[in-house]
Protein backbone atom coordinates (compact mmCIF):
# COMPACT_ATOMS: atom_id res chain seq x y z
CA UNK A 1 0.00 0.00 0.00
CA UNK A 2 1.82 3.08 -1.22
CA UNK A 3 1.46 6.34 0.67
CA UNK A 4 0.59 9.56 -1.12
CA UNK A 5 3.97 10.97 -0.15
CA UNK A 6 5.95 8.15 -1.76
CA UNK A 7 3.66 8.16 -4.78
CA UNK A 8 4.33 11.86 -5.24
CA UNK A 9 8.08 11.23 -4.99
CA UNK A 10 7.83 8.58 -7.69
CA UNK A 11 5.80 10.80 -10.02
CA UNK A 12 8.30 13.62 -9.64
CA UNK A 13 11.26 11.38 -10.37
CA UNK A 14 9.54 9.99 -13.46
CA UNK A 15 8.81 13.47 -14.84
CA UNK A 16 11.27 14.85 -17.42
CA UNK A 17 13.75 17.37 -16.05
CA UNK A 18 13.24 21.01 -16.94
CA UNK A 19 15.45 24.06 -16.48
CA UNK A 20 15.36 25.28 -12.88
CA UNK A 21 17.37 27.82 -11.01
CA UNK A 22 19.74 26.69 -8.29
CA UNK A 23 17.38 27.66 -5.47
CA UNK A 24 14.47 25.61 -6.86
CA UNK A 25 16.55 22.49 -7.57
CA UNK A 26 16.24 20.92 -4.06
CA UNK A 27 12.44 20.93 -4.44
CA UNK A 28 12.63 18.76 -7.54
CA UNK A 29 12.05 15.07 -6.90
CA UNK A 30 14.52 13.86 -9.51
CA UNK A 31 17.23 16.14 -8.19
CA UNK A 32 16.63 15.10 -4.57
CA UNK A 33 16.66 11.42 -5.46
CA UNK A 34 19.96 11.78 -7.29
CA UNK A 35 21.56 13.63 -4.36
CA UNK A 36 20.40 11.16 -1.72
CA UNK A 37 21.36 8.20 -3.90
CA UNK A 38 24.89 9.57 -4.07
CA UNK A 39 25.23 10.19 -0.32
CA UNK A 40 27.93 8.10 1.33
CA UNK A 41 26.14 8.04 4.69
CA UNK A 42 22.41 7.52 5.13
CA UNK A 43 20.18 6.51 8.02
CA UNK A 44 18.15 4.34 5.73
CA UNK A 45 18.03 2.90 2.25
CA UNK A 46 14.92 4.29 0.54
CA UNK A 47 13.18 2.90 -2.58
CA UNK A 48 14.60 5.72 -4.72
CA UNK A 49 18.17 5.12 -3.55
CA UNK A 50 18.91 2.71 -6.37
CA UNK A 51 18.72 2.57 -10.15
CA UNK A 52 16.63 0.14 -12.17
CA UNK A 53 19.69 -1.78 -13.32
CA UNK A 54 21.28 -1.95 -9.87
CA UNK A 55 18.04 -3.04 -8.21
CA UNK A 56 17.45 -5.87 -10.68
CA UNK A 57 21.10 -6.91 -10.48
CA UNK A 58 21.01 -7.13 -6.68
CA UNK A 59 17.85 -9.22 -6.77
CA UNK A 60 19.31 -11.56 -9.39
CA UNK A 61 22.53 -11.93 -7.39
CA UNK A 62 20.51 -12.93 -4.31
CA UNK A 63 18.40 -15.36 -6.32
CA UNK A 64 21.54 -17.06 -7.59
CA UNK A 65 22.36 -18.07 -4.00
CA UNK A 66 18.96 -19.77 -3.54
CA UNK A 67 17.10 -22.72 -5.10
CA UNK A 68 14.93 -20.19 -6.94
CA UNK A 69 17.65 -19.54 -9.54
CA UNK A 70 16.70 -22.57 -11.63
CA UNK A 71 12.93 -22.21 -11.28
CA UNK A 72 10.76 -21.22 -14.21
CA UNK A 73 8.80 -17.98 -13.74
CA UNK A 74 5.35 -18.12 -12.18
CA UNK A 75 2.17 -18.06 -14.24
CA UNK A 76 -0.94 -16.57 -12.60
CA UNK A 77 0.36 -17.11 -9.08
CA UNK A 78 2.09 -20.47 -9.39
CA UNK A 79 5.60 -21.45 -8.33
CA UNK A 80 7.48 -18.83 -6.35
CA UNK A 81 4.27 -16.92 -5.58
CA UNK A 82 2.75 -20.03 -4.00
CA UNK A 83 5.95 -20.51 -2.03
CA UNK A 84 5.71 -16.94 -0.75
CA UNK A 85 2.12 -17.51 0.32
CA UNK A 86 3.10 -20.63 2.27
CA UNK A 87 5.99 -18.79 3.90
CA UNK A 88 3.85 -15.84 5.01
CA UNK A 89 1.14 -18.09 6.42
CA UNK A 90 3.80 -19.93 8.39
CA UNK A 91 5.49 -16.73 9.65
CA UNK A 92 2.18 -15.35 10.93
CA UNK A 93 0.72 -18.62 12.21
CA UNK A 94 -2.34 -18.75 9.92
CA UNK A 95 -3.60 -21.68 7.86
CA UNK A 96 -3.56 -19.83 4.53
CA UNK A 97 -2.35 -16.71 2.72
CA UNK A 98 -3.02 -15.09 -0.65
CA UNK A 99 -0.71 -12.73 -2.53
CA UNK A 100 -2.01 -9.34 -3.71
CA UNK A 101 -0.30 -6.76 -5.94
CA UNK A 102 -1.29 -3.97 -3.50
CA UNK A 103 -2.36 -3.64 0.10
CA UNK A 104 -5.22 -1.36 -0.89
CA UNK A 105 -6.73 -4.22 -2.87
CA UNK A 106 -5.95 -6.79 -0.17
CA UNK A 107 -7.75 -4.85 2.54
CA UNK A 108 -10.76 -3.95 0.43
CA UNK A 109 -11.18 -7.61 -0.43
CA UNK A 110 -10.71 -8.72 3.18
CA UNK A 111 -13.27 -6.28 4.57
CA UNK A 112 -15.69 -7.01 1.73
CA UNK A 113 -15.49 -10.73 2.45
CA UNK A 114 -16.03 -10.16 6.16
CA UNK A 115 -19.03 -7.91 5.44
CA UNK A 116 -20.62 -10.73 3.50
CA UNK A 117 -20.13 -13.10 6.43
CA UNK A 118 -21.28 -10.71 9.18
CA UNK A 119 -24.06 -9.09 7.17
CA UNK A 120 -22.78 -5.67 8.25
CA UNK A 121 -20.80 -3.41 5.85
CA UNK A 122 -19.73 -0.99 8.61
CA UNK A 123 -16.00 -0.94 9.46
CA UNK A 124 -14.73 0.73 12.64
CA UNK A 125 -11.26 2.20 12.17
CA UNK A 126 -9.16 5.22 13.06
CA UNK A 127 -9.65 8.36 10.90
CA UNK A 128 -5.86 8.45 10.38
CA UNK A 129 -5.91 4.90 9.02
CA UNK A 130 -4.60 4.33 5.51
CA UNK A 131 -8.03 3.70 3.92
CA UNK A 132 -9.30 7.05 5.20
CA UNK A 133 -6.23 9.16 4.36
CA UNK A 134 -4.65 7.63 1.26
CA UNK A 135 -7.24 5.67 -0.75
CA UNK A 136 -9.66 8.26 -2.15
CA UNK A 137 -12.72 6.82 -0.36
CA UNK A 138 -12.18 3.42 -1.99
CA UNK A 139 -13.95 1.49 0.78
CA UNK A 140 -17.26 3.18 0.02
CA UNK A 141 -16.81 3.90 -3.68
CA UNK A 142 -15.56 0.50 -4.79
CA UNK A 143 -16.51 -1.99 -2.10
CA UNK A 144 -19.76 -0.63 -0.66
CA UNK A 145 -18.36 -0.34 2.87
CA UNK A 146 -19.02 2.44 5.37
CA UNK A 147 -16.64 3.55 8.10
CA UNK A 148 -17.08 4.81 11.67
CA UNK A 149 -14.40 6.25 13.94
CA UNK A 150 -14.15 5.09 17.56
CA UNK A 151 -11.74 7.94 18.40
CA UNK A 152 -10.02 10.93 16.85
CA UNK A 153 -7.15 10.92 19.34
CA UNK A 154 -3.71 10.34 17.72
CA UNK A 155 -3.48 6.77 19.02
CA UNK A 156 -5.24 3.45 18.56
CA UNK A 157 -8.76 3.20 20.05
CA UNK A 158 -9.24 1.87 23.58
CA UNK A 159 -11.56 -0.93 24.62
CA UNK A 160 -14.03 1.54 26.14
CA UNK A 161 -14.09 3.55 22.91
CA UNK A 162 -14.89 0.38 20.97
CA UNK A 163 -17.72 -0.40 23.38
CA UNK A 164 -19.07 3.15 23.01
CA UNK A 165 -19.38 3.21 19.20
CA UNK A 166 -23.06 4.17 18.89
CA UNK A 167 -23.98 1.78 16.07
CA UNK A 168 -23.28 -1.84 15.20
CA UNK A 169 -20.22 -2.56 13.07
CA UNK A 170 -19.21 -5.79 11.38
CA UNK A 171 -15.45 -5.41 11.59
CA UNK A 172 -12.83 -3.54 13.58
CA UNK A 173 -9.76 -2.60 11.57
CA UNK A 174 -6.61 -1.85 13.60
CA UNK A 175 -3.52 -0.37 11.94
CA UNK A 176 -0.34 -1.63 13.64
CA UNK A 177 1.53 0.67 13.95
CA UNK A 178 -0.62 3.75 13.27
CA UNK A 179 1.68 5.48 10.79
CA UNK A 180 0.11 8.94 10.50
CA UNK A 181 0.10 9.39 14.29
CA UNK A 182 3.85 8.69 14.48
CA UNK A 183 4.11 4.90 14.04
CA UNK A 184 2.49 4.46 17.46
CA UNK A 185 1.35 1.23 19.11
CA UNK A 186 -0.77 0.43 22.16
CA UNK A 187 0.56 -1.74 24.96
CA UNK A 188 0.01 -5.48 24.61
CA UNK A 189 -2.69 -5.46 27.30
CA UNK A 190 -4.44 -2.52 25.63
CA UNK A 191 -4.44 -4.31 22.28
CA UNK A 192 -5.84 -7.49 23.81
CA UNK A 193 -8.59 -5.54 25.58
CA UNK A 194 -9.49 -3.66 22.39
CA UNK A 195 -9.80 -6.91 20.44
CA UNK A 196 -11.92 -8.43 23.20
CA UNK A 197 -14.20 -5.40 23.18
CA UNK A 198 -14.80 -5.86 19.46
CA UNK A 199 -15.63 -9.52 19.99
CA UNK A 200 -18.13 -8.52 22.69
CA UNK A 201 -19.93 -6.65 19.93
CA UNK A 202 -19.87 -9.68 17.61
CA UNK A 203 -17.43 -7.97 15.27
CA UNK A 204 -14.49 -9.59 13.50
CA UNK A 205 -11.04 -8.07 13.86
CA UNK A 206 -8.74 -7.28 10.94
CA UNK A 207 -5.20 -5.98 11.40
CA UNK A 208 -3.79 -3.51 8.90
CA UNK A 209 -0.34 -4.92 9.44
CA UNK A 210 1.53 -3.16 6.65
CA UNK A 211 4.36 -2.78 9.16
CA UNK A 212 3.39 -5.61 11.50
CA UNK A 213 6.81 -7.18 10.97
CA UNK A 214 8.43 -4.50 13.17
CA UNK A 215 5.98 -4.76 16.11
CA UNK A 216 7.51 -7.71 17.94
CA UNK A 217 10.03 -5.67 19.93
CA UNK A 218 7.43 -3.29 21.37
CA UNK A 219 4.94 -6.00 22.26
CA UNK A 220 7.51 -8.54 23.41
CA UNK A 221 5.56 -11.18 21.50
CA UNK A 222 6.16 -13.32 18.41
CA UNK A 223 4.54 -12.58 15.07
CA UNK A 224 2.09 -15.51 15.42
CA UNK A 225 1.08 -14.26 18.88
CA UNK A 226 0.41 -10.75 17.61
CA UNK A 227 -1.31 -11.78 14.37
CA UNK A 228 -3.26 -14.47 16.21
CA UNK A 229 -5.33 -11.84 18.01
CA UNK A 230 -7.04 -11.01 14.71
CA UNK A 231 -9.32 -12.92 12.37
CA UNK A 232 -7.33 -11.74 9.35
CA UNK A 233 -4.15 -9.74 8.75
CA UNK A 234 -2.70 -7.84 5.82
CA UNK A 235 1.08 -7.40 5.55
CA UNK A 236 3.18 -5.41 3.11
CA UNK A 237 6.37 -6.61 1.47
CA UNK A 238 7.92 -3.27 0.50
CA UNK A 239 7.70 -1.26 3.72
CA UNK A 240 9.60 -3.03 6.52
CA UNK A 241 11.00 -5.77 4.28
CA UNK A 242 12.31 -3.67 1.39
CA UNK A 243 10.57 -5.61 -1.37
CA UNK A 244 9.62 -4.18 -4.74
CA UNK A 245 5.88 -4.09 -3.97
CA UNK A 246 3.11 -6.52 -3.10
CA UNK A 247 1.15 -7.67 -0.09
CA UNK A 248 -0.46 -10.71 1.44
CA UNK A 249 -3.70 -11.42 3.25
CA UNK A 250 -3.73 -14.22 5.83
CA UNK A 251 -6.78 -15.75 7.46
CA UNK A 252 -8.98 -18.85 7.58
CA UNK A 253 -8.84 -21.04 4.49
CA UNK A 254 -12.43 -20.22 3.52
CA UNK A 255 -11.78 -16.48 3.65
CA UNK A 256 -8.55 -16.80 1.67
CA UNK A 257 -10.23 -18.83 -1.06
CA UNK A 258 -12.98 -16.23 -1.41
CA UNK A 259 -10.32 -13.52 -1.43
CA UNK A 260 -8.66 -15.21 -4.42
CA UNK A 261 -11.93 -14.93 -6.31
CA UNK A 262 -12.30 -11.24 -5.48
CA UNK A 263 -8.64 -10.61 -6.33
CA UNK A 264 -9.44 -11.78 -9.86
CA UNK A 265 -12.56 -9.61 -10.01
CA UNK A 266 -10.59 -6.57 -8.86
CA UNK A 267 -7.99 -7.09 -11.58
CA UNK A 268 -5.26 -8.38 -9.31
CA UNK A 269 -4.63 -11.72 -11.05
CA UNK A 270 -1.39 -10.76 -12.81
CA UNK A 271 0.22 -13.02 -15.39
CA UNK A 272 3.71 -13.01 -13.83
CA UNK A 273 4.91 -11.60 -10.51
CA UNK A 274 8.13 -13.48 -9.80
CA UNK A 275 10.42 -10.42 -9.32
CA UNK A 276 8.06 -9.07 -6.67
CA UNK A 277 7.68 -12.47 -5.00
CA UNK A 278 11.45 -13.01 -5.00
CA UNK A 279 12.07 -9.60 -3.46
CA UNK A 280 9.54 -10.43 -0.73
CA UNK A 281 11.26 -13.73 0.03
CA UNK A 282 14.59 -11.91 0.13
CA UNK A 283 13.09 -9.47 2.64
CA UNK A 284 11.84 -12.29 4.84
CA UNK A 285 15.28 -13.90 4.77
CA UNK A 286 17.46 -10.81 5.17
CA UNK A 287 15.47 -7.88 6.59
CA UNK A 288 13.03 -9.55 8.97
CA UNK A 289 15.78 -10.90 11.29
CA UNK A 290 17.43 -7.44 11.39
CA UNK A 291 14.36 -5.41 12.39
CA UNK A 292 15.05 -5.64 16.15
CA UNK A 293 18.52 -4.16 15.55
CA UNK A 294 17.00 -1.38 13.45
CA UNK A 295 14.57 -0.54 16.26
CA UNK A 296 17.34 -0.44 18.86
CA UNK A 297 19.36 1.87 16.63
CA UNK A 298 16.32 4.09 15.96
CA UNK A 299 16.08 4.71 19.71
CA UNK A 300 19.72 5.77 19.81
CA UNK A 301 19.18 8.08 16.85
CA UNK A 302 16.02 9.61 18.38
CA UNK A 303 17.78 10.36 21.67
CA UNK A 304 20.75 11.90 19.85
CA UNK A 305 18.41 14.10 17.82
CA UNK A 306 16.69 15.38 20.96
CA UNK A 307 19.99 16.16 22.63
CA UNK A 308 21.32 17.92 19.53
CA UNK A 309 18.21 20.07 18.99
CA UNK A 310 18.27 21.15 22.63
CA UNK A 311 21.99 21.95 22.57
CA UNK A 312 21.68 23.91 19.32
CA UNK A 313 18.92 26.09 20.78
CA UNK A 314 16.16 25.10 18.39
CA UNK A 315 13.52 25.96 20.99
CA UNK A 316 10.34 24.07 20.27
CA UNK A 317 10.78 20.68 18.61
CA UNK A 318 9.37 17.19 18.85
CA UNK A 319 10.81 13.74 18.29
CA UNK A 320 7.70 11.58 18.35
CA UNK A 321 7.39 9.12 19.96
CA UNK A 322 10.17 10.10 22.37
CA UNK A 323 11.18 6.44 22.42
CA UNK A 324 10.40 4.98 18.98
CA UNK A 325 8.13 1.96 19.06
CA UNK A 326 9.37 0.74 15.68
CA UNK A 327 12.33 1.70 13.48
CA UNK A 328 10.40 4.74 12.23
CA UNK A 329 9.36 7.95 13.95
CA UNK A 330 8.48 11.60 13.32
CA UNK A 331 10.51 14.78 13.79
CA UNK A 332 8.82 18.20 14.06
CA UNK A 333 10.71 21.53 13.77
CA UNK A 334 9.59 25.20 13.80
CA UNK A 335 10.64 26.05 10.25
CA UNK A 336 9.02 26.08 6.82
CA UNK A 337 8.96 22.69 5.11
CA UNK A 338 10.68 23.89 1.93
CA UNK A 339 13.55 25.42 3.91
CA UNK A 340 14.09 22.17 5.80
CA UNK A 341 13.95 20.06 2.64
CA UNK A 342 16.47 22.35 0.95
CA UNK A 343 18.80 22.16 3.97
CA UNK A 344 18.66 18.37 3.97
CA UNK A 345 19.53 18.24 0.27
CA UNK A 346 22.35 20.76 0.76
CA UNK A 347 23.81 18.74 3.63
CA UNK A 348 23.80 15.57 1.54
CA UNK A 349 25.25 17.34 -1.48
CA UNK A 350 27.98 19.20 0.45
CA UNK A 351 29.05 16.52 2.93
CA UNK A 352 27.74 13.20 1.60
CA UNK A 353 25.58 12.76 4.72
CA UNK A 354 21.82 12.27 4.33
CA UNK A 355 20.13 12.97 7.67
CA UNK A 356 16.58 14.04 6.74
CA UNK A 357 14.79 13.68 3.42
CA UNK A 358 11.60 15.54 2.52
CA UNK A 359 9.65 17.72 4.99
CA UNK A 360 5.92 18.48 4.99
CA UNK A 361 3.96 21.39 6.49
CA UNK A 362 1.55 20.81 9.34
CA UNK A 363 -1.86 19.51 8.20
CA UNK A 364 -4.68 21.98 7.52
CA UNK A 365 -5.64 23.68 10.74
CA UNK A 366 -2.22 23.08 12.28
CA UNK A 367 0.21 25.80 13.32
CA UNK A 368 1.93 27.71 10.51
CA UNK A 369 5.68 27.59 10.20
CA UNK A 370 5.91 24.06 11.56
CA UNK A 371 6.96 21.04 9.51
CA UNK A 372 7.47 17.33 10.02
CA UNK A 373 9.40 14.51 8.47
CA UNK A 374 9.57 10.76 8.95
CA UNK A 375 12.84 9.13 9.94
CA UNK A 376 13.57 5.48 9.21
CA UNK A 377 16.58 3.53 10.43
CA UNK A 378 17.63 0.41 8.58
CA UNK A 379 20.89 -1.20 7.47
CA UNK A 380 22.94 1.92 6.58
CA UNK A 381 21.94 3.58 9.85
CA UNK A 382 23.46 0.82 11.97
CA UNK A 383 26.88 2.37 11.31
CA UNK A 384 25.95 5.73 12.86
CA UNK A 385 27.00 6.65 16.40
CA UNK A 386 25.14 9.16 18.55
CA UNK A 387 27.93 11.66 17.85
CA UNK A 388 27.52 11.11 14.11
CA UNK A 389 23.86 12.08 14.46
CA UNK A 390 24.68 15.19 16.50
CA UNK A 391 27.33 16.30 14.00
CA UNK A 392 24.84 15.88 11.16
CA UNK A 393 22.25 17.91 13.07
CA UNK A 394 24.76 20.75 13.50
CA UNK A 395 25.46 20.79 9.78
CA UNK A 396 21.76 20.59 8.94
CA UNK A 397 20.76 23.45 11.25
CA UNK A 398 23.62 25.60 9.98
CA UNK A 399 22.11 25.34 6.51
CA UNK A 400 18.58 25.97 7.77
CA UNK A 401 19.75 29.16 9.49
CA UNK A 402 22.03 30.38 6.69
Amino acid sequence: MESDRLAEERREEAAPATARDEQAAPMDGEYRARVFRGAARRLWHAPLDTTVADGLRELADWAETTPHAGQVPDVYGSGVVEELERRVAEELGFPAAVFFPTGTMAQQVALRCWAGRTGNPVVALHPLGHPEVHEDAAFGTVSGLRTVHPTEEPRLPTADEIRDVPEPFGALMVELPLREAGFVLPSWDELVETVEAARERDAVVHFDGARLWECTTHFGRTLPEIAGLADSVYVSFYKSLGGLSGAALVGPEELVEEARLWRHRYGGMLFQQYPVALSALRGLDTELPRLPAYIAQARIVAEALREAFAKEGVGWFRVHPEIPMTHQFQVWLPYEADALTAAGVALAEDTGTALFRRWFPAPAGGPPGVASTEVTVNAPGLEWTAEDVKEAVRGFLARVRA
